[in-house]
């Protein structure tokens, strides 16, 4: 074999690799770059926070309406076991879906543990109290205090979400302004940036963040199946391919086969 030969070869086989690459992204990626995701989301480092409540006993006035934009059977998609966190980590919507594990104070019974998603934005710090401010469900907090404790010290730390089935896409609007929830998200759980893609016409395009988790775009999305892209607060990429199809309807929700 020739000197050119061998030098051809392991260039052909890396050719090879970035091709097969490409089609295990899947689908037609409309010349958008494909990307690769590197492990799991790790949970953050312990620090210092504190919790009160708020809501009935069931977990009642926490599900109708918040600063994240879920609502109703939406809000049920995390359950009773959710929080309004403070600005820093609502982070003007930025955070919202996010799940944190909170450590309350030490009892005889030893440490008592609770994770829960962020679904609204609470009061800034508690005067007097350290760190970020948790305003727990009364479900959330009674696993780790009395109730006649009000407000509680906390250990907090970011954690991976784990949710059953594939993230989902609320759709509302107009053929001329529409709107998309995104919820059930696993890993990070916080969404940062969405983009949407038609199967025809509709290339790649950015959604921007209305508030809370609601994304909107103005560019006629009707008579395509559609596919999103997620990024998480950890910059994981996650593509629903044709989540949506061709005949999907304003008011009704679709859910991916995959998550995170």
């Amino acid at each position: 074999m020739s000197g050119s030969s061998l030098t051809m070869a392991p260039l052909l086989a890396s050719l090879l690799l970035a091709l097969l690459a490409g089609v295990a992204e899947g689908g037609d990626d409309g010349g958008a770059k494909p990307h690769v995701n590197h492990g799991k989301f790790k949970a953050d480092p312990w620090t210092d926070g504190h919790a009160t409540f708020y809501g009935g006993r069931d977990g009642s006035g926490t599900t109708q309406g918040g600063a994240c934009g879920y609502k109703d059977d939406l809000a049920k998609d995390y359950g009773a076991l959710t929080a309004a966190v403070g600005p820093t980590l609502y982070k003007k919507g930025a955070g919202c879906g996010a799940c944190y594990e909170l450590k309350g104070p030490d009892d005889d019974n030893g440490d008592k543990y609770v994770v829960v998603t962020a679904t609204n934005e609470a009061p800034p710090p508690v005067n007097g109290m350290k760190g970020e401010h948790f305003d727990l469900t009364m479900p959330a907090f009674l696993k780790i205090a009395e109730e006649k404790a009000g407000v509680v010290p906390v250990s907090y730390r970011k954690v991976a979400c784990v949710r059953q089935g594939g993230i989902r896409y609320t759709i509302t609007g107009n053929k001329n302004y529409n709107m998309v929830m995104v919820t059930n998200v696993g890993g990070a759980g916080d969404v940062v940036a969405l983009t949407v893609k038609g199967n025809k016409r509709v290339k790649w395009t950015p959604m921007k963040r209305s508030w809370g988790q609601l994304w909107t775009t103005e560019v006629d999305l009707t008579g395509e199946s559609l596919t999103f892209r997620v990024m998480t607060g950890d910059h994981r990429k996650a593509t629903s391919w044709h989540v949506m199809p061709r005949d999907w309807q304003f008011g009704k929700t679709y859910q991916a086969t995959k998550n995170f």
